[in-house]
């Protein structure tokens, strides 16, 4: 489910229905923002992912520093390496 920061109050949570193809090696992006501890959620949603999803390649991307945008090298190497991304932030 995707929660919306912008939506009104008491707005219920949508369906996400965004999904990649079910390859059997798919590769799957995850991208820290640089603070404390978004690696590590990652890793978590990481391993989960892994044990529901067979196949499923994980390639880790961090930009080390939240209040910068990320470099065109990492956008290039998720674009060309990954189907999908997911993003975190930590504190």
């Amino acid at each position: 489910l995707f929660h919306d920061p912008g939506a009104e109050p008491g707005a219920g949570p949508r369906p996400y229905d965004l999904t990649f193809d079910s390859e059997s090696e798919t590769t799957l992006g995850l991208l820290s923002n640089g603070f404390p501890d978004s690696g590590r959620f990652l890793d978590c949603v990481a391993e989960v992912l892994v044990e529901r999803r067979p196949g499923l390649r994980i390639k880790r991307y961090n930009k080390r520093n939240a209040s910068i945008l990320a470099s065109d090298q990492i956008l290039d190497g998720i674009s060309a390496e990954c189907k999908a991304v997911v993003t975190a932030y930590g504190h």
